[in-house]
Order: C-alpha cells, then sequence, then structure tokens
C-alpha cells in the first residue's frame, strides 16, 4: 500500500488535478493507493479571509463566499465535462452549508478558534469531494474517507493534538476492510475525542498522510508539491539553489522548521518512530528524484546540507544586573510565554547571565512585551531590570546539517562571509550538537545572506561579482566590451561570474538585477530611465546584491563624493576618476579607513598608469618591507604623445587636437597641459608610499604660456595655443640644439614633490619613450642604484578600460 498526499499547489487547478490522477493510475496499477489531498490552492485563506469580514461584519464576505463557490465548480466542470446532476448538487449542498456557517458568524459578530477549524475544514472537504468525482469519472475505483472519522484529537483547536492510539486503531480497521484501489482522505482535519471538528495545523495535510503512513507500517510516504524536493536554500530567493538528493530526519525537521515551506514540521515525528522513509516528489515533473529522508543518512562531502530562513521576527531581549545569579529569571519568562501561547523560535543567553534574547513571530512580539513587562513589573519598578527591548524587521538565516559538527571553522566561514557583504548580524545561537547554527538579520537582507552563504558552502568555485558601471563613454564601452568577450573565460578558468546590473551615462541609466543582457546593452542603456547620481546610488544600494562593485568611469567630482556611500553599503570602488585620491589628505585617508573599516575593496589603480600595474606594485614594495625614497617618472601618455609628435614641421595646437580626438586627453585638454592631471598622479604615488601630502604642496612648472592658462573655454584655449605657436617652437628648438627629447617629468623625493617640463639627454631611460607610453622608476632601499621600472601604453580607452577590469578581477580572486 502507497501512500501519498498532495499540497495546495498540486490540486490547485484542473490541470494539475489531472496529474494527480495520472500518478495515482500508475500506482494504483501496482498496489492500492492513499492519497492525502490538501484544499484547493489558495483556498484556506480565502476561507480565514471570508471568516474575518463576516465576523467584522463587512458585508463582503458574501462576495468572496461567490468566489470560493466559483473557483469549485469551474474546476469541477473541466474536470468532468456535463457534470451529472447529483455531483453537482452534491458540491452544492456542501457549499451551502458552509455559507450558513458564514452568515452564523456574521449574525454572533464572533470567530472563535473552534469556529474557524470548522470553517477552514471546508477547504479539504470540498477539495477531496471533487478529486474522488473526478478519478471516478475516468472509471477508476475510487472512495472517499473523511478523515475526521480516523484521526482523533484534544480540544486544542487550529492545532490539535492526536490520540494515537485511537487514531490508528481506526485507520488500521478501516483499510483492513476497505476494498477500493485508491482512497482520498482530506488533509489537516480531524475531530476531538468529543466530536468537536479540529484541526492539525496550517500545513497539516503532510502530518495527516504521515499519520494514515505510520499507522499502516508502509514502506514509504510521498509528499508530492510544487518543486523537485526540499532545496539547499529558497529556489525563489537563489538561483542556484538545487534540490537535495538525500537528508537525514533531523535535517529535514531543522530545515522545515527554518523556512523550507514543502514539509510541515510535524510531518516527521510519525515515520521517525518507524523509520519509514519519505519522499518528496514534484506534481508537475513526476520524473524528477526528489529528495528522499530517512533515519541514518550522513553526507561525507558536504557539512553544510541546507540553507533556511524565517521571515518576520523580532528580537525580544530581558536585561538587568539583577538577573545575574538569580536562579528561576528563565523559568518565568519562559512560563509567561508559553501561558500566553507565544511561540518561542530563537534563544540566547550570554555567559554572564546579564541578559536572555529571544525571538518570536513579528506578529506576536507588542503581546510577549506586555505579558513579560507585567509579570516583571515588580523588578522593572527596582531597577533589577529593563522593561523588554524589541527589534523589528528582522529574519533569521540558518546553516543545517548532521555532519557540522565534524567540520572546522564552518561558523567561522559563515559569519567572515556575511561580515564581507556588510551583513550585520544581531544574534547567534548554536546548540551542542552543532546540526544548526543560527543568524539574526536584517529582513531586508535575507536575500543577500541566502545567495551569500549559498555561494560559500554550495557554489565555492564560483563567485559572482554585480557591477555597477558609470560613466559609459568611450573608455565605458570598452569596459563593457571586453566583460562580453571575456565572460566565459573568467566563469570557466578563473570561476568568477561577473554580471554587470547598472548602467549610467550622462543621459541615461539602466539595471537588470539578474544582470544586463550584454548583446544589446547599448539599445538598452538608450531607452532607459533619466540618469541621476543619487538614483543610481540609491538603486544600487536597493539591489543590496553581495560582491557589489561600483565602476566609476567619470572625471566628476559629484561622482567621487558618493565613494563614501558606497563604501559605507560595503559596495567596492573602482575608480578611474582621480579626485578622490588627490582631493584633501584628509578625504584620501577617510576612503581609505572606510574601505577597511567595510571591507569593501577601493582600488584605483588606473588613477596613475591607466592599464600599467604601478600602484599594485608599489603596494606590494611596501607590503613586502621596503621602502620608497625616490619616485621619477612620466605620468601623462597624452603629454607623451603630444611632444612625441611635436616638432618643426607641427603645430603644438594640430597635435593637442589630434591627442584629444584620439581619446588621450580628458575632454578638456587644459586639465592635462596645465600640469593638474600629472600633479595628482604624482600626489597619489606620494600617499600611497606613506607621505602626507596635499596638492598645493606640489611644485607645478607650467610650459604653458599666461594667454594659455587664462583661456575661459576649451574653444578660447585651442586658440591660444594658434596663438603662441612660435612658443611652443621655441621650446623645441631649445631641446633639439642640446640633444635633448621633451618629457613631462614627476619627481618625488625626500618628501617632496614637483611637476614640469624637461629637456631629457640621450642616455637617459625617458629619452626613447615612444608614443603615449608611461614610465614610472622607483628607488627604494632595496632598489637603490638600479631602480625598478615599469613601461607601458598610460593612455587610451582600451588600456584603460583593461586596468579598471584588471581591478574587478582582483576583488574576484580576494
Amino acid at each position: 500500500m502507497n501512500v501519498l498526499k498532495f499540497g495546495g499547489t498540486s490540486v490547485g487547478s484542473a490541470k494539475n488535478i489531472n496529474k494527480v490522477i495520472d500518478i495515482l493510475e500508475q500506482y494504483s496499477k501496482k498496489s492500492k493507493v492513499i492519497a492525502v489531498v490538501s484544499a484547493i490552492g489558495g483556498v484556506t485563506d480565502k476561507l480565514l479571509a471570508c471568516g474575518y469580514n463576516a465576523q467584522l461584519k463587512d458585508n463582503t464576505y458574501i462576495s468572496d463566499f461567490n468566489n470560493i463557490k466559483d473557483i469549485h465548480f469551474n474546476i469541477l466542470s473541466e474536470l468532468i465535462p456535463n457534470t451529472p446532476q447529483d455531483i453537482s448538487d452534491k458540491l452544492q449542498t456542501k457549499l451551502n452549508n458552509l455559507k450558513s456557517l458564514l452568515d452564523g458568524i456574521y449574525l454572533i459578530n464572533e470567530l472563535s478558534p473552534k469556529t474557524s477549524d470548522k470553517l477552514v475544514s471546508f477547504g479539504e472537504l470540498l477539495s477531496s469531494f471533487i478529486i474522488t468525482e473526478a478519478i471516478k469519472s475516468r472509471q477508476l475505483k475510487a472512495k472517499r474517507k473523511n478523515s475526521q472519522e480516523l484521526i482523533i484529537t484534544n480540544s486544542n483547536f487550529t492545532k490539535a493534538e492526536v490520540n494515537y492510539n485511537i487514531s490508528y486503531n481506526n485507520i488500521q480497521l478501516y483499510f483492513k476492510n476497505t476494498k477500493e484501489t485508491i482512497t482520498i482522505l482530506p488533509g489537516f482535519i480531524s475531530k476531538s475525542t468529543l466530536g468537536e471538528i479540529t484541526t492539525l495545523g496550517r500545513g497539516g495535510s503532510d502530518f495527516t498522510a504521515a499519520i494514515v503512513a505510520a499507522a499502516l507500517d508502509v514502506e514509504q510516504l510521498e509528499i508530492w508539491t510544487d518543486v523537485s524536493g526540499m532545496y539547499t536554500a529558497n529556489p525563489k530567493l537563489v538561483k542556484q539553489a538545487y534540490p537535495i538528493a538525500h537528508l537525514s530526519y533531523q535535517e529535514a525537521m531543522e530545515l522545515s522548521h527554518f523556512g523550507a515551506k514543502v514539509l510541515y514540521p510535524p510531518t516527521i515525528q510519525p515515520i521517525l518512530d518507524k523509520s519509514i522513509p519519505l519522499v518528496i516528489k514534484n506534481t508537475l515533473k513526476p520524473e524528477a528524484k526528489g529528495t528522499q529522508i530517512t533515519k541514518a543518512y550522513t553526507s561525507n562531502t558536504l557539512s553544510v546540507r541546507g540553507i533556511s530562513n524565517v521571515d518576520n521576527i523580532a528580537l525580544l531581549t530581558l536585561e538587568g544586573s539583577g538577573m545575574v545569579g538569580i536562579p528561576g529569571f528563565s523559568k518565568r519568562l519562559f512560563e509567561t510565554l508559553a501561558n500566553h501561547k507565544i511561540n518561542v523560535v530563537f534563544i540566547t543567553q550570554a555567559s554572564s547571565e546579564h541578559s536572555i534574547c529571544f525571538g518570536v513571530n513579528a506578529f506576536e512580539a507588542e503581546l510577549a512585551k506586555t505579558v513579560i513587562d507585567a509579570n516583571f513589573t515588580y523588578e522593572i519598578s527596582q531597577h533589577k531590570i529593563n522593561p523588554i527591548l524589541i527589534e523589528n524587521d528582522l529574519a533569521i538565516v540558518a546553516l543545517i546539517g548532521d555532519n557540522m559538527k565534524n567540520h572546522q571553522g564552518i561558523s567561522g566561514k559563515m559569519f567572515s562571509a556575511l561580515g564581507k557583504n556588510n551583513i550585520n548580524v544581531r544574534a547567534i545561537a548554536q546548540g551542542a550538537s552543532e546540526k544548526n547554527i543560527s543568524a539574526v538579520i536584517a529582513k531586508k537582507d535575507v536575500k543577500k545572506a541566502l545567495n551569500t552563504l549559498h555561494e560559500a558552502f554550495f557554489e565555492i568555485k564560483t563567485k559572482q561579482l554585480n557591477v555597477f558601471i558609470t560613466g559609459v563613454g568611450n573608455v565605458g564601452e570598452r569596459l563593457v566590451e571586453q566583460i562580453k568577450q571575456q565572460k566565459k573565460y573568467l566563469k570557466d578558468t578563473l570561476k568568477i561570474n561577473l554580471r554587470i546590473i547598472g548602467l549610467s551615462n550622462s543621459r541615461t541609466m539602466v539595471f537588470d538585477t539578474d544582470g544586463l543582457p550584454l548583446k544589446n546593452w547599448k539599445m538598452l542603456l538608450k531607452n532607459g530611465d533619466p540618469a541621476s547620481l543619487d538614483g543610481f546610488f540609491n538603486q544600487t544600494k536597493a539591489f543590496n546584491k553581495r560582491n557589489s562593485i561600483f565602476v566609476d568611469i567619470t572625471a566628476n567630482k559629484d561622482v567621487a563624493n558618493l565613494y563614501s556611500k558606497y563604501l559605507k553599503e560595503s559596495i567596492a570602488v573602482v575608480a578611474c576618476n582621480k579626485i578622490a585620491c588627490s582631493d584633501t589628505f584628509n578625504t584620501y585617508n577617510e576612503l581609505k579607513y572606510l574601505s577597511r573599516k567595510y571591507n569593501a575593496p577601493f582600488l584605483f589603480e588606473t588613477n596613475v598608469g591607466a592599464g600599467l600595474p604601478v600602484i599594485d606594485t608599489l603596494n606590494n614594495l611596501i607590503a613586502s618591507g621596503d621602502k620608497i625614497t625616490s619616485i621619477q617618472a612620466v605620468l601623462s601618455g597624452s603629454l607623451n604623445f603630444v611632444f612625441n609628435n611635436f616638432n618643426d614641421t607641427t603645430k603644438f595646437h594640430d597635435v593637442v587636437k589630434q591627442a584629444q580626438q584620439e581619446g588621450y586627453t580628458e575632454p578638456d585638454p587644459r586639465i592635462d597641459l596645465s600640469g593638474v592631471d600629472v600633479a595628482r598622479k604624482i600626489l597619489i604615488l606620494a600617499r600611497e608610499s606613506g607621505t602626507t601630502m596635499e596638492l598645493e604642496d606640489i611644485a607645478n612648472t607650467s610650459f604653458l604660456t599666461k594667454n594659455n592658462l587664462e583661456s575661459n573655454t576649451v574653444e578660447d584655449f585651442y586658440n591660444t595655443l594658434i596663438d603662441d605657436e612660435a612658443h611652443f617652437q621655441k621650446l623645441f628648438t631649445q631641446a633639439k640644439d642640446n640633444g635633448c627629447k621633451l618629457k613631462y617629468v614627476a619627481e618625488f623625493n625626500n618628501g617632496k614633490a614637483s611637476v614640469g617640463l624637461k629637456e631629457i639627454p640621450q642616455n637617459h631611460p625617458f629619452y626613447n619613450l615612444e608614443g603615449k607610453d608611461n614610465i614610472v622608476m622607483f628607488y627604494t632601499q632595496r632598489y637603490a642604484e638600479q631602480p625598478m621600472i615599469i613601461k607601458g601604453a598610460g593612455a587610451g580607452a582600451d588600456v584603460t578600460a583593461s586596468g579598471l577590469f584588471a581591478d574587478i578581477i582582483r576583488i574576484g580572486n580576494d
């Protein structure tokens, strides 16, 4: 004999009910089958809403009832076209009884737990009747048996306690004599020893099936639902979650207690006593293996078997010096809660005995506070303890697994992963059995926490990076295309799943929580919402993604001013914008501090040498114990391009214009030619070397004329270059006559820095620096005579984009 239970979704439509009948038909070919069915999906909630409205004298209960009536008649007519009149009449009679009950609730203006149980019992009574008649219409032998005649309980309405001896005897006696191949039982419902209608608690249809299975000592119990078993995490929140093939009873109970909705927690107990295996199957995919739950099972490979969560938790704290060393406080506290039927889902107490922290369902928090404060009125008045403190909008996430106790470092790994993603843990609980590690966190962080932990414990080889890019112009376009090109390589080789969640330029911005499709990103951005710096930040924050990275490809001070807000949300910042790091030293230092405090990397390699590893090399030298004594560098690819292409046969204006058109200069070339850009770069290197320095401390000897420097617009600036061509030709001629080349050089030595145009002789490493290349020479205690030299392209959209890309990958490899 087989016992199968079908949940509300499985019987939620005529289409799904036909799938249920198909399954039962296949089973009935081999042996007798018992099917325990829930109410049609959503009907229990609708019944409760009807009753609530009737109690409030709200006439909408009538339209609500009519909606319930229509649902059942529509499903019946789909299952049995041209439904025989006697079947329709029987269904109508049952619905008339429901209407009479609702009218009674309306008249007496009361909905007691006893009446509520009678009301919601109609859900299973109606669905089981319709399903039975549908099975019969397909010429299968089936009979419906009212579970209220089999399962006997006490009178604890809404969650009655089963009298197993009587119930088992009833079940065994009935099925010993039954002849039908298929028996349909309504789940969830029962009767008390006094003959009153009771229910087994929400989700109690699972429990009904387990009681029947245990009474008949069947080989296996099957729970059929709308998912293919119990998952490693909630698949609606964690897309990478997958079904768990095998669990122990204890693991399944822990997961079901902590939010795995596919199984009602009390279900395990009856079958646990008899070691009856439980299989969770998918009605919509009957071929899927599902999850098998047995008494003895230990995974040799996975320490954590699943991650679960409970939402809408309130954390209550009882504390005070008067609790220390005084026995009885815990007893009084939890006895008070039990007397008022308030369920505690989480408990933790410090060894100092100064406080007890516990979690309850949020809707019970105020009642809990009221009754506890009343119980401890005297101690509160004497200031021995404080009134109960309530913290709302919380949730619990839990790691679960029998084998966790045999693996060291599980809790450390859990809290490290949460901490790195700015998920604050309010309280922790772990039993000595080490089968469950629970943490209370903000409700808004649940999705991020589940994904973070799932990545840490089930996707160890792959790390997801969620990138938000602002300033998508020339460089930004190259970066997006490089990411698009390398996406598969990153996933296959570096085990990094890089997704672009948000893009913005000066006009529009676009987001996709699952990652923008990069095949048509330009069109998506073009048709996006109006751009807003604050809006972009707020949306990035609202997504609350793990491993989030904000990439700034602007030269905008307002964007740089937002870095601190991103870092405080544990969102990493990657920037080619030099403004932040060359702002006041306090600003620079604050950003570095926030990066450490919130575990959010702040990387700005492209601030100095585009794609060259200048800052990374400098940091590695210092981290290894070396000390920088001097830096000499050509740090402007644009200026190097200009002076490599300017001679007595060209015009300075034309060369600068060419540099701008090819993307080597800033949109305003005055930033490059004035030396401000180079001064910012040497300032950043000086600061990274450990020197406290401001931008105004750097000596900047300009090669531009007064006329150039006083120009008001970019157009005016270009006009002055034409006017002052003789000045630039003179600079070139003097250098040429001295056997030198013009290079714009940055120097840092003995705590001082300077930038300016210099004549470089032939034997100097800078002399043969071609095109737009940069060069940096680090003189250190270890590289005292022969410097460490870094040389290569220092400007251009592609190399700058590759530098940003390298910083993103560096974060992924942390």
